[in-house]
């Protein structure tokens, strides 16, 4: 399990796509490239027609970058090879053909507000806070934010990014347009969850297709965008304040 896990299960045209890793469903590198070869994938699909995103458990949807990789991190290649990572995450859901719903049954942090804001239509539980840590241990959301701006706003990244210890609940998520709705337990977000696949999976398939690229337009410098922004990211993370603060962070 050191690498996480990647599950995929497609039926009456609807693929479910789920992802955990032991801590507190953390990304690294193994499991994003993994996450882009499924998307790419289930893109060119035939059989499908929409994609679910969810993770395993219940309290935390996605943690974000893999703190244990980070910290092994010591030349510039390597770090720009990780962050990359989730470069190459958003631009295959964002250029992915199918429409993604994201199942977001708890708390996300960092590189997972991200994932989230590359889905075309999330849902989530009250349980669903979020939070970008990233500036206070010196990198900073630099790779997704263009995604969660798109979302919700540059005043609201604003909030998020530079109030790195507080949480914004599930509702303020919603108001700020990150999370279409919100439910009191994970039976009614499934169940929510399941009404609109079937009805996303019972539309004409090209013009579901058409509509994606509609709402994604103007992002199509991202594979150049998020590729730069991943080199700040990986010079970010070779620094002692870094290293230290990362360090911290593991051990409470």
């Amino acid at each position: 399990m050191e690498h996480g896990s990647l599950y995929t299960h497609t039926q009456n045209g609807i693929a479910t796509l789920e992802f955990y890793h032991p801590a507190s469903n953390s990304l690294p590198s193994d499991l994003l490239q993994r996450m882009v070869k499924s998307f790419n994938e289930l893109s060119e699909s035939k059989e499908v027609k929409v994609i679910v995103l969810k993770s395993e458990k219940d309290r935390v949807f996605c943690a974000g970058a893999s703190f244990d990789e980070l910290l092994k991190i010591d030349n510039t290649k390597d770090g720009v090879a990780f962050f990359s990572g989730f470069g190459s995450l958003v631009n295959a859901m964002r250029k992915c053909k199918k429409p993604i719903i994201g199942r977001v049954q708890g708390k996300v942090v960092g590189g997972g507000v991200g994932i989230v804001a590359a889905c075309d239509y999330a849902m989530a539980t009250e349980q669903a806070a979020i939070k970008l840590s990233e500036i206070s241990i010196g990198i900073g959301p630099f790779v997704v934010e263009p995604a969660i701006r798109r979302k919700i706003g540059v005043g609201a990244v604003s909030e998020l990014s530079l109030n790195p210890a507080m949480w914004q609940n599930a509702y303020w998520a919603k108001e700020k347009g990150l999370y279409a709705r919100i439910f009191d337990t994970t039976k009614d977000l499934d169940k929510e969850i399941q009404i609109l696949s079937e009805q996303l999976a019972s539309y004409s398939t090209e013009a579901v297709q058409h509509l994606k690229k509609v709402l994604w337009e103007g992002t199509e410098n991202w594979d150049t965008l998020l590729t730069e922004r991943a080199n700040i990211c990986g010079n970010l993370v070779l620094s002692k304040t870094t290293k230290e603060a990362l360090l911290k962070f593991k051990n409470n």
